[in-house]
């Protein structure tokens, strides 16, 4: 089937793709990688790496107050949890976050921000908000055009 014809994706025929999707998802690939690049340049100034940043973004995001678990945190980060550990290991040494066992379930562990990581991500998550304010216009361009075909 060629790719401007119709197809059909779990029994929904869907209409066919018109140069104007393509331009409106090329603009919107575009977008986020600028926001990609800006969060990356960001966090390396505010000195840390954009992973480190993005753990801390998650384990804040999850919003449990007493920690969050490595399992949770690896798949909030679509990585391994062998991978977890070690990020989490260099998070620790740059105290960035404190372990604790769960009280709960003592062969779980808990990674909770310090408070020099708050401050960290108080500032990042400001200045990406701004960011993301900024792409505004090209991300909601794109989610219309996604609305109008449902």
């Amino acid at each position: 089937m060629g790719s401007t014809q119709a197809s059909r994706t779990n029994g929904k025929p869907h209409r066919a793709v018109r140069d104007s999707d393509y331009r409106q998802l090329a603009d919107f690939r575009h977008a986020i990688r600028i926001f990609l690049e800006f969060s990356e340049h960001a966090a390396r100034d505010a000195g840390v790496t954009p992973q480190q940043h993005q753990a801390l973004l998650a384990i804040r995001g999850m919003n449990a107050p007493e920690g969050v678990n490595l399992g949770a945190l690896a798949e909030r980060l679509r990585i391994r949890h062998h991978s977890a550990v070690e990020l989490v290991n260099r998070l620790v040494a740059a105290g960035l976050v404190v372990r604790d066992e769960d009280p709960q379930d003592l062969r779980r562990v808990l990674v909770a921000l310090t408070t020099r990581s708050k401050g960290i991500l108080q500032s990042l998550s400001a200045i990406h908000l701004e960011e993301l304010r900024r792409l505004k216009p090209v991300l909601s361009s794109v989610l219309a055009l996604a609305d109008e075909d449902s």
